[in-house]
């Protein structure tokens, strides 16, 4: 399975190329076998690959002891690895998520205004694949054991992305001819514009597992309120039930069943981290259940994710943050159902699309 992932991140997804500098960053030995494909497999296309391996409890001691003149180094590093690589491969490997809960919010936001420029190029102008190797802990989160967890993770993250590709098109042409979108359900009804801002497929070339297609609304035109039913983890601490209430484009009220003060926090990070820079469909059919990881979470067929934050540049509002959070609303049956109408016209329900060219999308969907 190692074997065949690789392959995909390095042909499909990067498309490396001759001399091309790759850095692959792990988490964890337990990825090691994975690590050792990519590096061969980026050796095959002439490409260069190095590699740098990341303690998540080490990691967390650093950020908690974090001064600026720390900080001032974690630049400096970032702009070395931004000038020397094209290509980035990300291994995370999750473990306690609550490793980094006392990491001050103030050190957070020191650290992404000093780095968001440099974010912004490593996202926008370099290649980079993200994928989560499974882990236990991951295994537990999705109630399975961990080898039929270790096949389940596998099996989304090689999905046949090409083919959904040609699926998806219908659905990216219809989101850029929409002005207005509504979107109704249990303690939800919201509605914005996405009017002449790109639809991007999510096919496999950034995120692994992937399955989606995303926009951004309008900035300043969501109004309503949006109660997202997935857990949200959000750096050391998870939030459930959270419910954004906006009046032009803006989170005038926060609330989640855990703390309300922390959740409001996060959203006073920056001026941007009230606005939302991301509207986007999760169309992964392996992917149907939540287990608190966002990678997989983002994905699942029949939801959306609303995210609270900074806008990518493919798809830009002109919401600048340091935050970016995808927070999950699924709108299948069985967890409350729910519509979306675009320019008043019901495209999908209960998580399903109900326009003919539409329906390829609803593999899966009950």
């Amino acid at each position: 399975m190692e074997e065949k992932l690789s392959k995909t991140v390095v042909n499909y997804s990067l498309k490396v190329e001759e001399n091309e500098r790759v850095l692959i960053t792990y988490m964890d030995d337990s990825s090691k076998n994975l690590v050792k494909y990519l590096i061969k497999e980026i050796v095959s296309k002439k490409g260069i690959p190095f590699t740098k391996r990341v303690d998540a409890d080490v990691n967390a001691i650093l950020l908690e002891n974090t001064k600026d003149n720390c900080i001032d180094e974690i630049k400096v590093r970032k702009e070395f690895e931004v000038e020397h690589y094209d290509s980035f491969i990300t291994i995370f490997y999750n473990g306690n998520e609550y490793e980094e809960r006392h990491v001050p919010a103030e050190v957070r936001a020191k650290i992404g205004k000093a780095t968001r420029a440099l974010s912004d190029i490593r996202t926008n102008e370099r290649k980079w694949v993200l994928l989560n190797y499974p882990s236990i802990i991951d295994a537990y989160k999705a109630k399975m054991p961990y080898e039929e967890f270790y096949e389940y993770a596998f099996k989304t993250m090689v999905y046949n992305y090409a083919e959904m590709k040609e699926k998806i098109e219908p659905l990216k042409k219809l989101m850029e001819k929409t002005d207005k979108v509504r979107v109704t359900g249990k303690d939800t009804d919201i509605t914005f514009s996405i009017k002449d801002i790109p639809a991007i497929p999510c096919m496999g070339e950034s995120n692994i597992p992937d399955g989606e297609i995303f926009t951004a609304p309008v900035k300043d035109s969501i109004e309503g309120t949006i109660t997202y039913n997935t857990p949200s983890p959000y750096r050391g601490d998870v939030y459930h039930n959270v419910s954004l209430t906006f009046e032009k484009g803006k989170i005038v009220k926060a609330t989640c069943q855990d703390d309300n003060e922390k959740l409001n926090e996060i959203f006073d990070t920056d001026e941007g981290s009230r606005y939302v820079g991301e509207f986007a469909f999760g169309l992964n059919p392996y992917i149907r259940e939540p287990m608190g990881d966002i990678l997989f979470d983002e994905k699942i067929i029949g939801s959306i994710h609303f995210t609270p934050g900074a806008a990518y540049k493919e798809a830009y509002n002109g919401n600048e943050s340091s935050v970016h959070w995808d927070m999950v609303l699924i709108q299948r049956e069985e967890y409350g159902g729910g519509d979306i109408y675009f320019d008043d016209v019901l495209i999908r329900h209960n998580g399903k699309f109900i326009l003919k060219e539409l329906e390829p999308l609803n593999e899966d969907v009950k």
